[in-house]
């Protein structure tokens, strides 16, 4: 463990120093953030009614709209001139949310991301490539400053820069032993080493991986750990909230731990907002204990996860989030079912001759039509054209029985869908402006 003295605190102790930092943090934001001070005027709510973990539930949530609104500069708590670092989200669904950083909060970002790769099995032994985006997105600045905290050899090869041949040489050639980048791409780096004559078992050194940036199901994690002879952690982080950082999986892999000395988590229902139990499926909802350029309170972050409280075998007292299951805004209505894209990957990534990479499309023609174009397997795209309609009847149907609607499908041969270094684009959706 990184911080032992944390990490396995008494759970009633760690509740205590919860609450003494979010009353802590709720003055914070009322004295220094204009957008919070009104939104408590609004509630009829003054920072000292804030008197137990409980009352967390009487603060008004903040929501991703609300960043926009105020950008660029208008939720933080510092003066620019203490700003020594700013990230930001793309903006491709309208203005883009920016995020700010002290000098402290990097020193604190990269703790955290230590104590999550410690959490890994990551050690200052290890060799580790870091092929997420370098930039104004969080990921691969995270894992380089957290890898450099730990002490571990750290390789910046950022995914989107170093190309993917150059990648893999430097797998092979400087013997990482530690891979973090999105799941999509490590796929699409085993397939491009084996097209190579490269055998990831034979002629790589890797032991870990850590992939994150987007949804991926259990059955992508036998496929990713299969090709690349690893062993595979979910990660899990927010521009908004920090960086990915929040959340890791620890050697038991059953949910990622949440930092409680940084974090408080809730699960609401997504559409009442209403405060859930531990066990309850919902949208989470994270307020940062310790963050000192822009702290946020009751953010929802719209993924749909489960929170368990119960002892881990680890020995880390902290409360897990299982897998995130899909995304509130993401979630897709085919005729009034709702679909998440975790389900289609689900069905698709269990059945043999399914390859690893697919798209699901959506469309409209007087009703939604829900389309899943898929490539298959090298072997499976030579055989007999009654063996791939057999495989794509399979495929419907398996589908249908998952999701409660039908899907059109599409089997594709092997490489016809884009692949890319960040974060893959699942899903397609063209009914807009159709009525």
């Amino acid at each position: 463990m990184f911080e032992p003295e944390i990490e396995t605190m008494p759970v009633k102790e760690l509740k205590e120093l919860q609450l003494e930092r979010l009353k802590a943090t709720v003055k914070y934001c009322y004295e220094n953030v204009p957008f919070y001070r009104k939104k408590f005027k609004e509630a009829e709510l003054r920072p000292e009614d804030i008197k137990s973990l409980e009352d967390l539930a009487k603060i008004p949530f903040t929501v991703k709209d609300d960043l926009r609104d105020h950008y660029p500069y208008g939720i933080l708590a510092k003066p620019l001139k203490e700003v020594v670092r700013f990230h930001s989200s793309s903006g491709t669904t309208g203005i883009p949310t920016v995020v700010g950083y002290t000098k402290k909060d990097i020193s604190t970002w990269a703790r955290l991301m230590a104590r999550g790769l410690a959490t890994a099995g990551v050690t200052s032994d290890d060799i580790v490539q870091v092929a997420y985006g370098y930039g104004l997105f969080t990921g691969g600045l995270g894992f380089h400053y957290g890898c450099e905290e730990l002490g571990a050899a750290t390789i910046p090869a950022g995914g989107g820069i170093t190309p993917t041949k150059r990648q893999i040489q430097i797998l092979k050639d400087m013997h990482s032993t530690v891979l973090c980048c999105t799941p999509s791409y490590a796929l699409y780096l085993a397939e491009e080493a084996r097209k190579e004559g490269i055998d990831p078992e034979r002629d790589f050194s890797l032991r870990i991986g850590i992939f994150g940036a987007e949804p991926w199901s259990e059955a992508t994690r036998k496929k990713i750990e299969s090709a690349l002879n690893l062993r595979a952690h979910d990660v899990y982080g927010l521009s908004e909230i920090w960086g990915p950082g929040v959340g890791m999986e620890c050697e038991a892999r059953e949910g990622l731990h949440v930092w409680s000395d940084h974090f408080i988590m809730e699960v609401i229902d997504p559409e009442s907002g209403e405060v859930l139990e531990p066990g309850e499926k919902g949208e989470l909802v994270f307020t940062t204990l310790t963050r000192e350029a822009m702290p946020l309170l009751r953010y929802r972050s719209r993924d749909i996860s489960v929170v368990d409280v119960e002892p881990c075998e680890c020995g880390r007292t902290h409360p897990r989030m299982l897998r995130v299951l899909g995304r509130s805004d993401d979630m897709l209505i085919i005729r009034g079912v709702n679909v998440f894209p975790s389900q289609v990957e689900h069905v698709l990534m269990r059945i043999p001759g399914i390859g690893d990479h697919y798209q699901i499309i959506v469309d409209r023609d007087i009703l939604d039509v829900l389309r899943v174009k898929v490539e298959v397997t090298p072997e499976v795209f030579s055989d007999k054209l009654a063996e791939l309609e057999a495989l794509r009847r399979r495929v419907e149907e398996e589908l249908a029985a998952v999701l409660n609607v039908g899907a059109k499908v599409e089997l594709v041969e092997p490489g016809t869908i884009p692949r890319t270094p960040g974060k893959a684009q699942r899903v397609v959706d063209l009914r807009k402006g159709k009525i």
